[in-house]
């Protein structure tokens, strides 16, 4: 970690972050933010800037952000420092562990999970983080109506979402298919990448049933 990501996290972690394995129980996230406000969660922020964005955006709704790389998480929270936001979490660890562990049925109001690992060759498809338990699992956690918000650059990898997204029945896609991008949602350098790289970015968005 940078020196700055060090002075961070001695400072601001225990004030805005947690990790995993000291979580017991479920998570009362109006106790954690200090408010009642929708909550999203996005799932690995990279270095945080368009995490950071997002809640610089819409101070409304509460932010949480998993990740599991510590410099990762020190960079957003510098991020936080400087745009003195309040309305950004941090979770340390797997975001699945916590969504089945210690989160309620019915507690997020979104999740965002934007250009996870590839694992571009056949043979790693299955370390892939969207899978069909896992997107079963986001369903569950989400509120009638909520939404979970999907982006890659890896053409497989976006048939597969959208085929696993379409399967789950607690899900429905707001579109015939591929979503347009969404104005609100900041570029990544992953995506500037692919970009570069002549690939095609795919979003899709899903919404729970029952609103």
């Amino acid at each position: 970690m940078t020196v700055g990501q060090e002075r961070v996290w001695r400072t601001n972690w225990d004030g805005l972050g947690r990790r995993l394995e000291e979580i017991e129980g479920q998570v009362d996230l109006a106790e954690w933010f200090g408010r009642q406000a929708p909550t999203i969660l996005e799932i690995g922020t990279g270095m945080g800037d368009a995490t950071a964005q997002l809640a610089l955006d819409s101070p409304e709704v509460n932010h949480l952000a998993a990740e599991v790389y510590p410099a990762g998480l020190g960079q957003l929270m510098l991020w936080v420092e400087k745009h003195e936001l309040t309305n950004v979490r941090l979770l340390k660890g797997d975001a699945l562990d916590f969504l089945r562990d210690h989160l309620a049925p019915d507690s997020l109001h979104g999740v965002r999970i934007y250009f996870p690992d590839p694992w571009p060759k056949k043979r790693h498809h299955k370390r892939r983080l969207v899978t069909a338990p896992f997107v079963r699992l986001i369903a569950s956690r989400l509120v009638p109506g909520g939404t979970l918000h999907l982006a890659t650059d890896w053409a497989d990898y976006a048939d597969r979402m959208l085929e696993i997204c379409t399967a789950e029945p607690l899900l429905a896609n707001q579109y015939a298919d591929w979503a347009p991008r969404p104005d609100w949602r900041p570029v990544t350098k992953f995506e500037r990448r692919a970009h570069a790289e002549g690939r095609i970015c795919r979003d899709l968005i899903f919404t729970k049933s029952g609103s």
